[in-house]
């Protein structure tokens, strides 16, 4: 299978752009691009009841975040663009 490239790569700081969560800032934890999805960490958290198993023997509900179209993700700028432009200096 080939890969799908895509504008966002694991890791990565995203800010959320649409939906209910808009404006919601995290690192990407996955992406599925056969489903053009993302995990961003701490957005769209979800609760799924989870059956026994010899690590949680009570089972229960835990929190895990939910997956988010990849379109409606954009990296979050970490650096301020300097505006200055470098002027020649005349000897």
């Amino acid at each position: 299978m080939s890969q799908i490239k895509t504008h966002v790569k694991k890791g990565d700081t995203v800010v959320v752009t649409s939906g209910a969560h808009k404006g919601a800032q995290g690192t990407i934890i996955e992406v599925q691009t056969t489903k053009n999805r993302v995990l961003v960490e701490g957005v769209r958290m979800i609760k799924k009841a989870v059956k026994p198993t010899q690590e949680r023997p009570n089972g229960g509900i835990i929190e895990q975040e939910g997956p988010i179209h990849i379109s409606n993700v954009k990296l979050a700028e970490t650096k301020a663009k300097s505006t200055k432009k470098k002027v020649a200096k005349k000897k």
